[in-house]
């Protein structure tokens, strides 16, 4: 799977998850706001080398909360510290990931019992991913269905986004179902480039083409057995 997609994997007890989100330009009066938090979130996972992200994340989080400390009932402050909260939990690896998603996990559904439809199903689209790539119970609190009403909730909120059908097309996937998947996959490569979210969407484009060739080669390799 490619690094900079909105994804999280447990493996050999290393979390790796990573979404992709538009913009890159910062300033210092906008530190404070989702539009900074949403710059820097890209700027550290296409920009830094993997070495310095742990701690470049680390800061974000923090600035997230102190974000929060003045406006605690922020939908879009809420999301984005969900994701960099995830994205965190990604670089860190280990055991102590699980700590960081399941953070993520409870700020995101304080997002959506706030306002069940901001950033146009973002909030969603990122828990429904938690949740199709953690471990279940003992371990973690990974649930199959609940990821899929939640990605399902994301696309009824956005259908034509680029996120929410790449990350529907790599549930599918993962769950074996081909043909719904590489459907998810190439409308996700038909959304047409969003004004001032070039860069976010190119490295989407990348990751949805790249794991669009796995889906095919995997299930042409099927249909010969």
């Amino acid at each position: 799977m490619p690094k900079s997609s909105l994804r999280s994997l447990l493996l050999n007890g290393a979390l790796l998850i990573s979404i992709s989100l538009p913009g890159f330009a910062q300033g210092g009066t906008s530190q404070k706001s989702p539009q900074y938090l949403e710059t820097r979130w890209a700027e550290i996972n296409y920009q830094l080398p993997v070495s310095e992200q742990e701690p470049a994340f680390a800061r974000l989080a923090n600035e997230a909360k102190a974000a929060l400390q003045a406006k605690p009932r922020s939908a879009e402050l809420l999301t984005w510290r969900g994701i960099i909260l995830s994205t965190w939990a990604g670089v860190k690896g280990g055991p102590a990931a699980l700590d960081l998603v399941k953070q993520a996990r409870d700020v995101l559904e304080q997002t959506i019992s706030i306002d069940p439809k901001v950033l146009d199903g973002l909030a969603q689209a990122n828990l429904g991913c938690l949740y199709y790539q953690v471990p279940g119970r003992p371990i973690g609190f990974g649930d199959k269905e609940k990821a899929e009403q939640l990605l399902k909730q994301a696309l009824a909120l956005n259908p034509n986004g680029i996120d929410q059908n790449f990350f529907y097309g790599d549930y599918l996937f993962r769950r074996g179902r081909y043909t719904e998947s590489i459907e998810a996959l190439e409308k996700a490569l038909a959304t047409p480039p969003r004004p001032g979210h070039e860069a976010a969407d190119n490295g989407r484009r990348k990751e949805a083409k790249e794991l669009l060739a796995v889906v095919n080669a995997e299930y042409a390799e099927l249909k010969t057995h």
